[in-house]
């Protein structure tokens, strides 16, 4: 796995973002409207999300969308 995969970096970014408010991938994945499967393979840098489901998913964390793409330099 390549650390530095975008993939892998939003899906830790999103997890670490979901879990601070202490919300469960099922809770997200009702909040956002997204299949917790899909949003499983999200945080695991399985899947290459769309821009379109990075604003539902940031809607229902309460955030901006660009703080989903804060990553470490």
């Amino acid at each position: 796995m390549d650390e530095t995969d975008p993939r892998i970096l939003f899906g830790q970014r999103l997890a670490a973002l979901r879990k601070e408010i202490g919300w469960s991938q099922e809770r997200l994945a009702l909040e956002s409207g997204l299949a917790r499967s899909y949003l499983g393979g999200v945080e695991r840098g399985q899947r290459n999300v769309a821009l379109l489901n990075i604003v539902r998913l940031a809607r229902a964390l309460g955030k901006p969308p660009s703080d989903l793409l804060v990553f470490p330099e």
